[in-house]
């Protein structure tokens, strides 16, 4: 793998990218879940996202002979994040707002660094930790505010099962985008996501849906920008930056998506807000900055 600079403007200018596309994503799917079934609109999404990576691949000259490893974590990724992480997300964006499930689920970035020192030997350095205790303690600021008025329990939990699963993904991936064909990879992990989010869908829901411009206009956006650009972005950030130092990104997903739900949906954004913004800036300086190291053995 290429080294990259100790700071790399370009991946800091495709990581607030893309933590602006993921995190718009949880605005549109409140307004989805709104009309249509959760599971089966989501696993529509991945169907269409993924074909259309995959033309675009194909046209590019990539090709589906992948190595064992590459489909083996490709159908974890598409598991992972695509069926339980935003398949729960979903689900719990029935009762949950749209300001409060990106808050959750930007804490990511710690899961993936715990997980990551745990069983990949991947140890931040000090300045690392304080980065992701700041981040982490800026979403807690923003959180406990959201929260104190009163939230659905269960929707909370199936958020951070969701999260947790992907974390797993996340440290999967590069495993899964390693040895060429990214975008082919991208298009097949989301037909496996809408494959498993499908049957899942098919056992549980009924389809109906009560079409309207706002909900078409949702569903486009949610396919092409958060479901294929921003996963895209997603793959190239991991592979340039790392898994550890990319799920930093996640800590902006308060601040981007506190704004937009304010702005498309009308949720409150407080001063408490604000503050939670002003700390997690400050953590994702400090992760950017820090060398990332491996512990011996």
């Amino acid at each position: 793998m290429t080294s990259s600079p100790r700071f790399d403007l370009l991946a800091v200018a495709m990581g607030v990218a893309f933590s602006f596309m993921w995190s718009s994503a949880f605005s549109s799917a409140r307004i989805i879940v709104a009309e249509a079934p959760p599971m089966l609109s989501l696993a529509l999404r991945f169907a269409i996202s993924g074909a259309l990576a995959v033309a675009i691949a194909a046209a590019l000259g990539q090709t589906i002979r992948l190595t064992r490893q590459q489909w083996a974590m490709t159908a974890v990724f598409g598991i992972c994040q695509n069926a339980l992480y935003l398949g729960l997300y979903f689900i719990a964006m029935q009762t949950v707002p749209a300001s409060v499930a990106t808050i959750t689920a930007s804490t990511m970035p710690l899961l993936v660094a715990l997980l990551g020192w745990a069983f990949l030997g991947q140890r931040p350095p000090l300045l690392g930790w304080i980065g992701l205790g700041a981040g982490l303690a800026g979403v807690a600021l923003i959180l406990g505010h959201r929260i104190s008025g009163g939230a659905d329990a269960f929707g909370l939990v199936l958020c951070g099962l969701g999260v947790t699963a992907l974390a797993v993904a996340t440290l999967a991936m590069r495993g899964a985008s390693s040895g060429g064909n990214l975008l082919m990879i991208v298009g097949l992990q989301m037909w496996v996501g809408a494959a498993a989010l499908a049957l899942a869908g098919g056992l549980t829901e009924t389809w109906e849906v009560t079409w309207t411009p706002r909900l078409v206009g949702a569903l486009a956006y949610t396919t092409v920008v958060p479901g294929l650009i921003a996963t895209f972005v997603w793959f190239w950030l991991v592979q340039r930056i790392g898994a550890v130092r990319a799920a930093t990104y996640h800590f902006l997903n308060p601040v981007f998506g506190v704004a937009v739900a304010a702005v498309l949906l009308g949720e409150e954004l407080s001063l408490w807000d604000l503050a939670g913004v002003l700390v997690v800036a400050a953590g994702i300086l400090c992760v950017q900055l820090a060398r990332p190291r491996r512990s011996a053995g």
